[in-house]
């Protein structure tokens, strides 16, 4: 038998002898194992012994990475009847779909009937046939696709109903225009059919031209391009040149002011407030627009104004966002308008702002628990009756608004009692589930995302209601037991009405973890709560962006930190070994924590964007600014990936200390104030990278 032993992606060849000392001695000045975490235990980070087929599989999904047919079906022979056969097949005829025929798409569906691929080809076959507009047989299919979360799917479907009936019902077209507006990009699917729309009046003008404000607010010109096309090619070399230099369109402007020339005037005025919100609130001063522009535009451009002002976390931000009418903005420009509101103290404009809001966004829990803060300013008895209903609607220990919405209601944050034990039958049933053994032998081979994303289609997304509450909790602690950490706290999160902490908020690595934290003085429950969202306990884990490991250490502050905490003999690769990058991500993260007082929003938030960063949000311009609590200040994060760290990596700190200590909790006391530096405080690490 041929066998070959795997070691995880990004993991390194063994140390050397010499490496192995110098290891050894760095590790005993700080305080942990001495070895690799592949060579401490095999539980941790396990190597795998490939079997038959195995490395053909890999083989073949670097074949398919570098779109080499001959290749792969070179290699199918290898890895017929292996557990991955269905994901080999769909690589093999994902290559060749453009050319292939029907009746070869469709034998392939019919030899992996119920599996994940064929969907997912499924998925990829209906791409095409919209693109080609094929709708006679992209209706024959569009009733079998199971996984139904393509957004650019859902448009080709509207498109083919269109084209074969001539008509679309008004939610259809609502259901479309919904879709095309929140596209990102200027995807090609969706706007075929909001063009037939425009043509047959069944869809406002207007309506292109917010999908043009929203793509000049974000500096996607393709979006702007695409939007202002549909309603004229003439006026694309126009909103092009405008994108670039709107204040010079604004100033050369003739006197005449027509329909679509008021439409790029916003338009100008849009994409100029995004880049110097002063300078476009100094043209809407300017009587020539306040008379010639509508009450819906210049209202969504005081949103955009406002908008870029409270990112800035400019004081004026809430002055410009109360010119205009709430009813006017875009949902971004509300969410923002709150955002300012808060950190002003303007409780009056939160509750305008968020009133304002479309149902399904007041009901986030976000809005919901600022709304209820906002009605309990009132001191009314109907207000705070009604602050009350909506903290009960969305207190829960699960989430970061969850928690604030008890402590308001005098609950401290505990552990939820455990969900009755799980019998062997259901263990059994996951243990023998065809695509869930799929997932985690892809995962174990090294097919990593090939397995998550099986994973995620047998346990959420293949069925109107999802995988089976009872299920789940058996599949996450199959990937417990596997040590998938990512899966097990994914999937477990997604259970309904009971919670298994033990399953969401799990302790791998716990003896390093414990004695790295309590030798330094810190929390063990924040590191934790950090690991959890920055890796979810995947010891090799690589971002994007080249951080490494469980604590997702970049390079250049793996080498700053080891020199601060002794580790004279560091090596970059080194950062890949568990307890080396324990160390240094505890050792980075305690020295942020110092710089920042202790602060652990402003800790976190130092960690994901950096502690320039940090300190501009915590006191810009001046360095002066507002004393806020810890909530406000994190809410006013301008960042959307950074302010979504800072909530969860504190709500996960709190289930952690939790869990850890058995004593009731509060978040809001880890939250704390945050304001300008205490002059008491000792001066800023300013070499922090």
């Amino acid at each position: 038998m041929n066998l070959r032993v795997l070691r995880p992606p990004g993991a390194l060849a063994p140390l050397s002898a010499a490496r192995h000392l110098a290891l050894a001695a760095i590790v005993a000045l700080i305080g942990v194992s001495a070895l690799p975490a592949a060579a401490q235990t095999g539980a941790d980070n396990p190597t795998t012994v490939l079997g038959p087929g195995d490395a053909a599989m890999l083989d073949m999904r670097e074949a398919f990475r570098k779109a080499n047919p001959r290749q792969l079906q070179a290699l199918m022979p290898k890895v017929q009847g292996h557990e991955l056969e269905p994901l080999a097949a769909y690589w093999a005829m994902r290559l060749s779909l453009e050319t292939a025929s029907h009746d070869q798409v469709r034998r392939f569906l019919d030899r992996w009937q119920g599996t994940y691929y064929e969907d997912r080809l499924r998925n990829d076959w209906l791409l095409l046939l919209g693109s080609r507009q094929d709708w006679g047989t992209f209706l024959a299919e569009w009733p079998h696709f199971r996984m139904n979360d393509d957004k650019a799917l859902r448009c080709h479907g509207l498109h083919a109903r269109l084209a074969t009936q001539g008509q679309l019902s008004g939610d259809e077209v609502a259901d479309a225009a919904r879709l095309w507006l929140d596209q990102r990009d200027a995807e090609e699917a969706c706007a075929p059919l909001v063009n037939r729309l425009l043509a047959a009046r069944q869809l406002d003008p207007q309506l292109a031209w917010q999908r043009a404000r929203v793509g000049a607010e974000q500096n996607r010109p393709r979006v702007v391009t695409q939007a202002v096309g549909l309603l004229n090619p003439d006026w694309v070399s126009t909103a092009n040149a405008l994108q670039t230099q709107p204040d010079k369109y604004l100033d050369e402007k003739l006197t005449a002011v027509r329909h679509r020339t008021k439409e790029l005037v916003t338009l100008a005025l849009v994409r100029l407030a995004a880049t110097d919100p002063e300078e476009a609130a100094q043209h809407m001063a300017r009587a020539r627009w306040r008379t010639q522009l509508t009450q819906e535009e210049k209202s969504w451009v005081w949103g955009a104004i406002g908008r870029t002002a409270a990112q800035r976390l400019m004081p004026e931000a809430t002055d410009w966002f109360a010119k205009g009418h709430p009813a006017d903005m875009h949902t971004e420009h509300l969410g923002w308008w709150v955002r300012a509101a808060l950190r002003a103290g303007r409780w009056e404009q939160v509750v305008k702002a968020i009133a304002a809001m479309p149902e399904t966004m007041r009901q986030e829990p976000t809005w919901t628990y600022w709304h209820a803060r906002a009605l309990t300013q009132l001191k009314t008895p109907d207000a705070l009756a009604q602050a009350r209903t909506h903290y009960l609607r969305i207190a829960s220990p699960h989430s970061f608004y969850g928690q604030l919405a008890m402590e308001e209601l005098g609950q401290a944050i505990t552990t939820p009692p455990a969900p009755p034990a799980l019998t062997e039958a259901e263990v059994q049933q996951a243990r023998q589930h065809p695509g869930l053994r799929r997932a985690l032998k892809a995962i174990a081979i090294g097919l990593r995302s090939e397995g998550v994303r099986e994973w995620n289609y047998e346990t959420n997304l293949h069925s109107p209601g999802g995988m089976p509450e009872r299920e789940l909790l058996a599949a996450a602690a199959l990937a417990c037991q596997k040590q998938v950490w990512d899966r097990c706290i994914n999937t477990s999160e997604r259970t309904p009405t009971v919670a298994d902490h033990q399953q969401r908020f799990p302790t791998p690595h716990r003896e390093a973890l414990l004695r790295r934290t309590s030798g330094m003085g810190l929390d063990a429950a924040y590191v934790y709560g950090l690991i959890r969202q920055e890796s979810r306990f995947i010891v090799d884990a690589r971002s994007h962006v080249g951080a490494s490991g469980l604590m997702q250490v970049m390079p250049a502050t793996a080498r700053w930190t080891a020199k601060k905490i002794g580790l004279t003999q560091f090596q970059p690769s080194d950062i890949n070994e568990r307890d080396t990058n324990i160390a240094i991500g505890t050792g980075y993260l305690k020295l942020v924590l110092d710089d920042f007082e202790g602060s652990m929003p402003l800790a976190a938030a130092a960690y994901n964007a950096g502690p320039s960063r940090a300190r501009r949000w915590r006191a810009p311009n001046d360095g002066t600014g507002p004393v806020l609590e810890g909530a406000i200040w994190a809410e006013n994060i301008p960042f959307s990936e950074t302010r979504d760290y800072v909530k969860r990596v504190l709500a996960n700190t709190t289930n952690y200390a939790a869990l850890l200590t058995g004593q009731p909790q509060s978040l809001k006391a880890r939250l704390g104030l945050v304001g300008p530096r205490s002059a008491a405080a000792p001066r800023e690490n300013t070499d922090l990278p």
